[in-house]
């Protein structure tokens, strides 16, 4: 999806039993795509939830945050094996996540990819076959596909 996933960056059985759990499995996940130190990336997701949740409603949650040594913009995908709580604003558990990382000057490349996320995950259809999908690859033709409906 407009170069954020890849099949290494997509869990689609992720076992977690809390948002902190859940924040802790993708650091660990980004980290090695990254090559960012996980406990920062976890602190920054941390750090940013104390702002306000990032679990935007419908079972969906968008953390985000910016990291020093970042040279692009980077997205993880996860759908969770069993919803978690996740503080979101409609009060029902998160079981599709989508992370992104961004540099920390990468400005309105960051909101651009955060709009594009939001915008793609409001489609109920798509996550409604998300949340049936249980391979990568399909996983990732269903979020392009998606995506490339959206930008025509």
């Amino acid at each position: 999806m407009f170069g954020l996933l890849t099949d290494s960056s997509v869990i689609v059985d992720m076992h977690a039993t809390s948002k902190k759990q859940a924040l802790q499995e993708l650091a660990s996940k980004a980290s090695k795509i990254t090559g960012q130190p996980e406990r920062v990336i976890f602190d920054t997701l941390l750090e940013r939830e104390r702002l306000g949740t990032t679990g935007v409603g419908r079972g969906i949650a968008i953390p985000h945050g910016k990291l020093p040594d970042l040279n692009k913009v980077y997205g993880i995908f996860a759908k969770l094996r069993e919803p978690v709580d996740f503080d979101s604003v409609d009060d029902q558990p998160v079981d599709l996540i989508f992370l992104l990382l961004a540099p920390t000057e990468a400005g309105a490349d960051h909101l651009k990819a955060l709009a594009r996320v939001a915008r793609l995950l409001r489609n109920d259809g798509l996550c409604r076959k998300l949340r049936g999908c249980d391979h990568i690859d399909g996983v990732l033709a269903l979020v392009n596909e998606t995506a490339e409906a959206h930008a025509a």
